[in-house]
């Protein structure tokens, strides 16, 4: 039997509770705090599908179905990257006011121990929130995540041909 992981992130993040929604839940922009990809997605409502494209579409980095959404507070969705055989995990995002700021919070959970998956949403989790801080409080993210954003756009073509967009329509299901 093959353990499953729980990982939380939290941060404070110094901006009102709908800006942060807002910003977290946008479809069809690139989004900082997701590495520059683009949600597409049918609708934000349980049962949808959900596909983290490159701004030119022509890669799909992540998948999954819209579990939870409950605006301004939590959004829930299953969560696979398309590059790795691992299995589908499920990640929530929950908004919480506290003293004119907000917790956010990201829970990623059934992870296989051990995967590259583990791996890689321990790493993204970080990214993720301060992105997503820098953006809610300043306008932009810093230098040093533009940099960084910068750098992944770059070499986006070298992505696997497994995660190219033509493998993963909206209307496709994920194993």
């Amino acid at each position: 039997m093959t353990a499953n992981v729980k990982q939380v992130y939290r941060i404070t993040i110094n901006a009102p509770i709908r800006k942060v929604w807002d910003a977290l839940t946008r479809t069809g922009e690139p989004l900082p705090f997701f590495f520059g990809s683009v949600m597409h997605t049918t609708t934000l409502g349980p049962g949808a599908p959900i596909r983290m494209r490159t701004p030119d579409g022509k890669f799909t980095g992540v998948v999954g179905e819209v579990l939870e959404f409950a605006p301004p507070h939590r959004f829930s969705h299953t969560f696979k990257f398309t590059s790795l055989d691992d299995a589908p995990c499920r990640v929530t995002y929950e908004l919480v006011e506290v003293d004119g700021a907000v917790q956010f919070t990201l829970t990623s959970e059934g992870i296989t121990a051990g995967t590259k998956s583990e791996k890689y949403m321990k790493q993204g989790s970080e990214f993720i929130g301060a992105t997503l801080k820098a953006l809610c409080e300043s306008g932009r993210p810093t230098l040093k995540q533009r940099l960084m954003l910068a750098m992944m756009s770059a070499t986006a073509f070298t992505s696997p041909k497994r995660s190219r967009s033509e493998h993963w329509p909206l209307d496709g299901r994920i194993s």
